[in-house]
């Protein structure tokens, strides 16, 4: 696969770091590098210009209250451009926090409200209960084995999808409104009452599961490198299979911890 050439993206890496979040970025370039596929890694940071249409993969990771005011503003300069590029379904991975800013709005526990960019369909509300402990997900995209996601939580935050807040959903029109991207088998999810976790719109994810996720989630991992490289060069890519034994080993870990 020496041909092929991606750009990842690392939205906010110092602003927006937490639970080891920098675990993702270092999965995918490492995941890049054992197929010989050439990554270029990009750090845009709070200021820094950037145009989105040049990224094959975005990721921004979850930070505490106060960071997010501070990427907020700077969020809201890029939100046309980034708008653009998910609809043109360039891969975008939110983690937590910025998963909240990607939506309508965060209404934090002062009552202040945190505008968001509206790629999601969705709102999120501060509340009195933290959210901690191990998720468990089953994953709603087709074709796609094991069908579960696990990774950690930390949040008090309850984002609500407006598509899917009082109905089931079938996950079938995620390329024109949102859904969320699993049900909740252990854990809070997106806010502990509706049984949804994270959410997807087009090729753009949000979630809670850090851990860090995709390390845990290999199969996840190369979801999204085989997304970017056939938005790419076209569709039938074929990624070369690695030796994930270890990193199998630590999902199924958590899965047997909780009697899955």
């Amino acid at each position: 696969m020496d041909s092929y050439k991606l750009t990842l993206v690392h939205l906010y890496p110092r602003s927006m770091n937490t639970y080891g979040d920098l675990g993702n970025v270092i999965a995918l370039k490492q995941r890049c590098i054992w197929r010989g596929i050439s990554l270029k890694l990009i750090e845009i940071e709070v200021g820094d210009k950037f145009d989105f249409s040049k990224a094959d993969i975005v990721f921004a990771g979850g930070g505490q209250d106060s960071n997010q005011l501070r990427i907020a503003h700077d969020l809201q300069l890029r939100k046309n451009n980034i708008s653009k590029a998910v609809v043109n379904n360039t891969i975008f991975l939110t983690i937590c926090g910025t998963y909240q800013l990607f939506g309508h709005y965060f209404l934090t526990s002062e009552n202040t409200k945190i505008t968001g960019i509206s790629v999601f369909d969705c709102i999120t509300k501060a509340s009195d209960i933290r959210k901690i402990g191990n998720v468990i997900v089953e994953h709603n995209i087709n074709g796609l084995t094991p069908k579960t996601l696990v990774g950690f939580e930390n949040h008090s935050g309850n984002t609500i999808i407006n598509e899917y807040k009082n109905r089931d959903s079938r996950f079938t029109n995620w390329k024109n409104v949102t859904v969320p991207l699993g049900k909740v088998i252990k854990g809070f999810g997106n806010n502990g009452n509706d049984g949804w976790e994270g959410a997807r719109y087009k090729n753009c994810f949000g979630t809670y599961l850090h851990g860090s996720l995709l390390p845990k989630n290999p199969n996840f991992a190369d979801y999204l490198i085989c997304l970017a490289l056939e938005r790419k060069y076209g569709n039938n890519i074929k990624l070369e299979k690695l030796d994930d034994s270890l990193e199998n080993q630590a999902h199924q870990y958590i899965l047997n911890q909780n009697n899955i």
